[in-house]
């Protein structure tokens, strides 16, 4: 079976901050640096097979592409269809606002000039068909809605779930397409 592997970009000041970074560019802290580089390390020194890093152009995305690729030099693309999610009204707001959960339910609202669920998934979704076509093992690196969406390809989830959804900073999962 093909696989693709996902990660979350490094810590950011915004999530120290319990803020909403959505497509708001917003660099790693040095911590969030360290988490990157022991990433790398970590795949480089595992049985873990990728063949390319595609990343969000977001700063803090690209930034621990980058820096995974330094450590396993695995060749890296960026590619504007994961970059995050755009949340409107409510980037830069707590993410577990009252206000923002709800309207994490509805995957039609846009969040006041932002972009809605379905737009985001049809963007995502659209590259995960195309990713599986072709015979290279990939790793995305991207944001944590990107991931709730990746998720959803592969595994049926309730709103609630999907709203619920979400991966540590640097974590690294692993999917694979079942109809290749």
């Amino acid at each position: 079976m093909k696989k693709i592997y996902f990660t979350r970009h490094g810590q950011t000041v915004w999530n120290v901050q319990n803020k909403i970074c959505g497509a708001t560019d917003i660099e790693l802290t040095e911590l969030g640096k360290r988490q990157a580089d022991e990433l790398g390390e970590y795949i480089a020194n595992s049985n873990i097979q990728i063949d390319e890093i595609i990343c969000s152009p977001l700063i803090r995305a690209r930034e621990t592409a980058e820096r995974i690729a330094a450590k396993t030099s695995l060749p890296l693309r960026i590619q504007p269809r994961l970059t995050e999610q755009c949340f409107g009204r409510f980037e830069g707001t707590a993410r577990n606002g009252e206000e923002f959960m709800r309207a994490k339910e509805s995957f039609i609202d846009s969040y006041g000039g932002g972009e809605s669920m379905l737009r985001l998934a049809a963007r995502i979704y659209g590259l995960l068909d195309e990713l599986k076509r072709d015979d290279k093992i990939y790793l995305l690196a991207a944001h944590n809605g990107i991931s709730r969406v990746v998720r959803s390809y592969f595994c049926d989830m309730t709103n609630e779930e999907y709203a619920a959804f979400g991966i540590g900073n640097c974590e690294i999962l692993e999917f694979e397409f079942k109809d290749v």
